[in-house]
């Protein structure tokens, strides 16, 4: 009995203890919940001031932006309406001169139709006179215009024909003198058209291509291209219908390795226009300077002279695009110098000058400005010039006996240069002349004002002058024309004919930025 007791006693405690201690609970949860609810709202209340805040911030500097950007407009605007107000301006002042110039216009038009019917008027009294005279000359003479015409002409006739005749005796007896003459030349042009290396090798350059495609590009739209190369080189260019090979043109070497060297360039980077093919031969003729330059001092090196001039060693290099005796006058000159190297030193004399000597003894004939003065004259003097010893200007001097011999060294240069143009086709006299003729040609022409450059192509029987288009007009470049043409005929002497072309070219060249 006493244990249900204490069981109902423990029971009810427990159950006492467990609402007291839900109850605890409840208001415990209760009082958190209020306190985070509080916590909640009030961290609520800051982010909205400060979502407030930046909202306020963010519509400042976008109404501070948006007034920059329309004080910037309006300023814009007010800059507009002042350049409208000075073109208005400008535009009125320009109108109130135009009116004022044909105002002016119509003032001088007046005056040139008074003028006009003047010279109408003069043109009529001076008809009605020359009518008059040719009246009373006839009355003098006796016969009319016509007659007078006729017997005028009858005379002359008869003058022309005696003339005529005279002359057909004159080259009758001419062409018996010289028949021996011309026999030798046409000898010798046989020769040296069988030395077809030695010919080709003066006068012309072969430029091959992969295909004919590339001759049309060459050539250019109405054929620009070539004219723009021509001009640029001075160099005839031959395109016919040779497969995959264009012709080089041109008496002097270094224009053909010029125009050869560019062409190669401009084909092989494909933009081929006017402007292109002058920055393309500028730079080209640049190369070669630096090439010529190269050569002189590679071929000292080689022979072991040293202490040359720099102009000399120049020349040296420039040797490689001259001939001398159907001969390229670098190989020419590099033989002459080794035999008068060997030969001095079995004569036991000073190899060195002598191989010096040998080098040089043709340097006068290098320079392009040729004074009427012989190349071993000129090459002495050019030696003189840059310090040369005596012996030495004595050997270029006398190797063509233009003066006398003073050294042991002049005789041996003189062997050694014979020695080496001594073969078959050697002798060149009409090549050298016929160049020298052409050369003469273009500096007949470079003396005349208003000419910045002159080619002669067509083997000499075409002059092309460049005139300068600032000093030269169109009317002035057809007298220029007749007078070089004039000239060339007074004071040269050439088979067959020459056609003289002025070219006068206007360019207007602006550069964006």
């Amino acid at each position: 009995m006493e244990i249900v007791i204490y069981l109902i006693v423990i029971v009810a405690g427990l159950g006492a203890g467990y609402g007291l201690a839900t109850t605890v609970l409840r208001k415990s949860i209760e009082n958190k919940s209020e306190g985070l609810l509080k916590e909640a709202e009030a961290k609520a209340e800051l982010i909205k001031n400060e979502r407030m805040l930046q909202a306020k911030e963010k519509f400042l500097q976008l109404k501070a932006e948006h007034e920059k950007t329309i004080q910037a407009r309006n300023q814009e605007v007010q800059q507009s309406e002042n350049r409208a107000k000075q073109k208005e301006s400008s535009l009125s002042q320009k109108i109130e001169e135009t009116r004022r110039k044909q105002s002016e216009l119509d003032a001088a038009k007046e005056n040139l139709k008074t003028q006009q019917e003047l010279i109408l008027k003069k043109q009529a009294d001076v008809e009605k006179m020359h009518r008059k005279q040719v009246e009373q000359l006839e009355i003098i003479a006796g016969l009319s215009a016509e007659d007078a015409k006729g017997q005028l002409v009858e005379a002359l006739k008869s003058e022309a024909t005696t003339e005529a005749a005279s002359h057909i005796k004159d080259i009758m007896e001419e062409a018996k003198l010289t028949a021996n003459k011309e026999a030798k030349r046409i000898v010798v042009q046989t020769i040296q058209r069988v030395a077809t290396e030695h010919a080709v090798e003066n006068s012309v350059s072969v430029f091959n291509i992969e295909n004919d495609e590339v001759k049309g590009r060459i050539i250019g739209r109405e054929g620009r291209n070539i004219r723009a190369i021509e001009a640029a080189t001075g160099v005839e260019i031959i395109v016919d219908d040779t497969p995959e090979a264009i012709i080089l043109s041109c008496f002097d070497p270094v224009r053909r390795e010029i125009a050869r060297l560019a062409l190669h360039q401009l084909v092989t980077d494909g933009r081929i226009h006017p402007a292109r093919i002058e920055e393309v031969v500028a730079k080209v003729k640049r190369q070669i300077e630096e090439e010529i330059a190269e050569t002189g001092k590679r071929t000292c090196i080689d022979l072991g002279i040293h202490g040359l001039h720099p102009e000399l060693t120049r020349m040296v290099g420039r040797m490689k695009y001259r001939s001398s005796y159907g001969q390229n006058l670098l190989q020419h000159s590099r033989e002459v110098a080794n035999l008068c190297a060997i030969m001095a030193a079995e004569l036991g004399l000073n190899v060195k000058l002598a191989k010096r000597a040998g080098l040089l003894h043709d340097i006068g004939k290098v320079p392009d400005d040729e004074p009427e003065v012989p190349h071993a004259i000129l090459g002495m003097k050019l030696a003189e010039k840059f310090k040369e010893k005596p012996e030495v200007c004595n050997a270029i001097g006398a190797h063509h006996d233009e003066i006398e011999m003073t050294s042991l060294i002049s005789p041996i240069v003189q062997v050694c240069d014979a020695i080496s143009g001594a073969r078959p086709g050697a002798r060149r006299e009409v090549v050298e002349s016929y160049i020298k003729r052409l050369k003469d040609m273009e500096a007949l022409a470079m003396s005349q004002a208003g000419v910045s450059s002159t080619y002669a192509i067509q083997a000499g029987r075409e002059l092309r002058v460049i005139v300068e288009s600032e000093r030269v007009t169109d009317k002035d470049a057809e007298m220029l024309s007749f007078t070089i043409s004039q000239k060339i005929q007074n004071e040269m002497t050439y088979p067959g004919q020459v056609k003289v072309t002025v070219i006068r070219e206007t360019r207007a060249v602006s550069i964006a930025k």
